[in-house]
């Protein structure tokens, strides 16, 4: 049954969209005066070129929007898009990239990591204000592999339509996509539309989230070959893939935080004996934080005061941070809570997407940082570099502003989720079971974990716990790789880290393509 499915699937792909039949029944004057009309697609194109390494490449441009339908053939999103594609001999690989939030759109990725363009910032400081440099990116992947990115529904341009039997007018039309498994069903159609309107259906494919970005290609990958789209690739950068393990009571996050909380003290010469390197000295944490510390934070009150002042101490070689003040946190400091202690002596504070960033709260006391000092420290630069390309450069108008987020779809988001096999729905998502099931379905899928040791948003120890817990066979472990850097949650903010990452995704494409 399941083969069947796919192979209708495939013949509908490719077959051409043929006129209505005279016998059909047209819709009556009725129905058509209350439907709402239809957005129209559009596309505008553009030519460029860009030079990496010793090639020149030439490559179009092309921004635009498709209609996805639902199941009763009504558009009900329009879906804003960015693709740069190369003409060449045979199917080229074709990626799509998304950021996450949820209810971010893509500009973070655009602009920063692997299109043929990126504005430039400062490493790990505060970006001068404008004039601001779009300039040529020599880690663009525009070598390996097409580029697509895609704007979530209710960001960007993309938007939800309204139906004709919506009930509360008042609610966001892009509503309707705000949860966990909504969002992957209308990232799945745009993707299948995309394929089938651009005849790539027989280019090696390949998925590539950052954060939420994450969540969403676990499940992503398992819903697009369901429906009959074999994956060549997914890259996960920055992941958070179990949110369960962020519930109230549980010890999860302290463990998952402290090889980070390590990192960012090395970074900020807080440690009482600085090691020389940095990766020998985290997996020394490793072993701490999943031995000792976790056995110490499972007896709970029942600890005796000799192991906890032992553990304390411990914390203390390994955080930076006072005995006392671990003690007064029962040994369990959370991550803003680090954040504000860690330099609190030099009033200042560190960033939780990238712990490399300083920030001036209004006083040196309380308890959590006044803001996030790398989120403000670039978000102006790429927002306005963003606006600026795409006017200047892609020559894209519309009549209505980019939406950078939909700040109530993480208000309202619907997190359940309904694993594969599952017999319900979770009240959390955990999707590393939905991509451990596309892995053994499909063999030959490889997956790239890629992880900045400064970001305190999706700590990469939590990442490998989640990614150690997919029951995977040992033919199968072998398709799963881990790249690790010295940046935050936007790995791409280090020119030295983005480097290092492009030279490990051209090998992972390679392998994902060629083998």
């Amino acid at each position: 049954m399941q083969a069947a499915k796919h192979l209708l699937l495939l013949c509908l792909a490719a077959t051409p969209l043929l006129p209505l039949q005279a016998a059909e029944k047209a819709p009556d004057a009725k129905e058509q005066a209350t439907k709402p009309a239809e957005p129209q697609e559009k596309a505008v194109s553009t030519d460029h070129r860009i030079r990496l390494g010793d090639t020149n490449i030439n490559y179009q441009a092309t921004a635009g929007n498709l209609l996805i339908r639902n199941k009763k053939g009504d558009a009900d999103a329009t879906v804003f898009y960015v693709a740069y594609t190369v003409k060449g001999d045979k199917p080229r690989p074709v990626t799509f990239l998304y950021n996450g939030g949820p209810g971010s759109a893509s500009l973070w990725l655009h602009m920063g990591s692997f299109g043929p363009v990126k504005v430039d910032t400062a490493n790990g400081k505060p970006t001068m204000p404008p004039p601001y440099k779009v300039s040529a990116n020599p880690e663009s992947l525009l070598d390996k592999t097409d580029l697509v990115f895609i704007d979530a529904i209710g960001t960007g341009f993309s938007r939800g339509l309204p139906g004709k039997d919506a009930k509360d007018k008042k609610d966001d039309p892009s509503k309707p996509f705000w949860g966990v498994d909504q969002d992957v069903d209308g990232f799945a159609r745009f993707i299948e539309r995309y394929v089938t309107v651009n005849k790539r259906w027989n280019s090696p494919k390949f998925l590539l989230g950052e954060s939420y970005g994450t969540t969403r290609s676990g499940a992503l990958v398992n819903r697009l070959q369901d429906d009959g789209m074999t994956m060549n690739g997914v890259i996960l950068v920055s992941s958070i893939l179990n949110y369960g393990a962020l519930m109230p009571g549980l010890d999860r996050s302290y463990i998952s935080d402290l090889p980070t909380f390590a990192a960012i003290a090395w970074y900020q010469n807080k440690l009482p004996n600085k090691p020389a390197a940095l990766a020998p000295f985290l997996n020394e944490v490793r072993a701490f934080a999943s031995g000792d510390y976790a056995h110490a934070l499972s007896q709970g009150q029942n600890l005796g005061d000799q192991e906890r002042d032992a553990i304390a101490e411990k914390l203390h070689q390994y955080t930076g941070l006072s005995v006392a003040y671990i003690k007064e946190a029962n040994l369990k400091v959370d991550a803003s809570r680090f954040r504000k202690e860690l330099l609190r002596d030099e009033r200042r504070t560190v960033g939780r997407f990238d712990g490399r960033f300083l920030g001036i709260d209004q006083d040196a006391a309380g308890e959590t940082p006044d803001t996030d000092a790398s989120d403000t420290a670039i978000s102006g630069a790429f927002i306005a570099a963003f606006n600026n390309y795409l006017d200047q450069d892609l020559k894209f108008e519309s009549k209505t502003p980019y939406r950078i987020f939909a700040d109530q779809a993480i208000r309202t988001w619907d997190w359940h989720h309904k694993a594969p096999n599952g017999h319900w729905p979770m009240p959390m998502p955990a999707v590393n079971g939905d991509l451990a099931n596309a892995m053994r379905t499909n063999p030959y899928l490889k997956v790239f974990s890629a992880n900045g040791y400064f970001d305190l948003a999706t700590p990469f120890f939590g990442t490998e716990y989640d990614l150690a817990h997919m029951d995977l066979p040992a033919e199968l472990k072998k398709n799963l790789e881990f790249g690790y850097y010295p940046s935050g949650h936007m790995i791409y903010l280090n020119p030295e880290a983005i480097k290092t990452l492009h030279q490990d995704l051209a090998h992972f494409y390679d392998q994902a393509t060629h083998s």
